[in-house]
């Protein structure tokens, strides 16, 4: 048994989609479950939705009608008229729309997983039905039967007994099996593992499965060892070990979802992460007890971060009560630590603030405490440094703070981000 899974990037339009078989044709479709991304930029595009009902009714009209026109265009462009995709996808937004229509909900949380999830419902519905249209015969999932969950909208926690029964006894392991990443199931209504979690789905159908390897198809060769995006010259990580992937998933590499690795480390599935643009090349291969290779630095970017200094007031020392009432502040307006440094006078952190909670924060805390902020700072991770590695980003700016370990080298910068 194998696991693919397909980011929006693969199927961002038709071409897409036909390439998409163009790699199963390739791999081969016999004992295989794929699971697939909301296409392109189809998630943020829901996401103006969900806003435009909520708070922007001037916007919502156009943010509907672009995600409506969006999928229309992907089928006009892969299937002849009449075709009975047309339906499906026209029974999609009819329910997209009765919800809209009935709910009385004010949580936020909620109706975004009710409503943003319909991304990979008409994702899969329009790949299924093109597979099957040019002879790749396949069975639809619907992953809210398989994957259970609790009640945590938009950060679901997976119900692992009920999740393995259902998966267990009901998914036909001989055959292609299309399902939706991202997406799980809360009695009758749908949840969302949290964004980006598409990896994760196909972790956990592995792992309930005991399948032989799970697949990443990206646009990229493999796992690199810095963003092609902001450094010029990476290299491609041809192995790497669970743990090297959980510490740079940790610290803020893209490529896979932190939680993805759990649970194959548990049963030792090797992931490969491989280029759906070049489907004759291995990649990298994540698995149990390997060294990275090529031995080189690795590079993680974290941008928008604010960098908190803070103080006693009265000179004193930063001590566990000051720094626990901190931590509590932190919690309490959702602000995500990525580093942590104090002497004895001064505790800093760097943070994300995902969610617009910096100057409540900061208000909260000023009466107390000394805090000086600097915003808009580039938190910078290597892994497997040296000092060549931490010139190269001391170069890129005003260095606010640095932290190293054994490992591992952190920086936070002041810059202008170049490529």
């Amino acid at each position: 048994m194998r696991i693919f899974k397909f980011g929006g990037a693969s199927v961002k339009d038709a071409d897409g989609v036909k390439n998409v078989a163009q790699v199963l044709q390739h791999e081969g479709t016999e004992n295989t479950l794929v699971v697939i991304s909301a296409m392109g930029k189809m998630t943020n595009a829901f996401e103006r939705v969900v806003e435009g009902y909520f708070y922007k009714k001037e916007d919502f009209n156009e943010a509907l009608s672009f995600v409506e026109n969006f999928h229309q265009q992907m089928i006009d462009d892969l299937f002849s008229p009449n075709h009975e995709v047309y339906n499906k996808v026209n029974h999609l937004f009819g329910e997209l729309s009765g919800f809209m229509a009935r709910n009385t909900s004010k949580d936020y949380n909620y109706v975004y997983d009710q409503m943003v999830g319909f991304g990979e419902l008409l994702s899969t519905t329009i790949v299924s039905a093109y597979l099957s249209e040019i002879g790749i015969e396949n069975q639809w999932l619907d992953v809210r039967e398989y994957i259970k969950t609790d009640g945590n909208y938009r950060d679901a926690k997976i119900n692992w007994e009920q999740t393995e029964r259902q998966i267990q006894g009901k998914v036909d392991v001989s055959q292609l099996n299309i399902t939706q990443g991202f997406l799980g199931g809360f009695g009758e209504e749908t949840t969302t593992l949290g964004r980006e979690g598409s990896d994760y789905t196909a972790g956990v159908f592995a792992y309930c499965l005991d399948a032989d390897s799970v697949t990443i198809w990206k646009d990229v060769q493999g796992v690199l060892n810095a963003d092609p995006r902001v450094f010029s010259e990476t290299a491609l990580l041809q192995e790497i070990s669970y743990i090297e992937a959980i510490e740079m998933a940790f610290y803020g590499a893209s490529v896979i979802h932190p939680k993805t690795i759990q649970p194959l480390e548990q049963k030792n599935i090797p992931l490969f992460v491989r280029s759906f643009e070049d489907v004759t090349k291995s990649g990298t291969c994540v698995g149990r007890g390997k060294k990275i290779t090529p031995e080189v630095p690795c590079f993680i970017v974290k941008k928008n971060q604010i960098l908190v200094a803070i103080s006693a007031k009265d000179f004193s020392f930063m001590v566990e009560n000051n720094i626990s009432d901190v931590f509590k502040k932190l919690h309490e307006y959702k602000l995500k630590v990525n580093l942590i440094q104090n002497s004895a006078i001064s505790f800093s952190v760097c943070v994300e603030d995902k969610y617009n909670n910096f100057e409540d924060f900061y208000n909260d805390l000023k009466g107390a405490y000394k805090i000086r902020a600097y915003k808009d700072a580039t938190l910078f991770t290597i892994r497997h440094f040296n000092d060549e590695a931490i010139e190269t980003i001391r170069k890129r700016g005003k260095s606010i703070i640095r932290q190293i370990n054994t490992e591992t080298a952190q920086l936070v910068i002041q810059e202008n981000m170049k490529s």
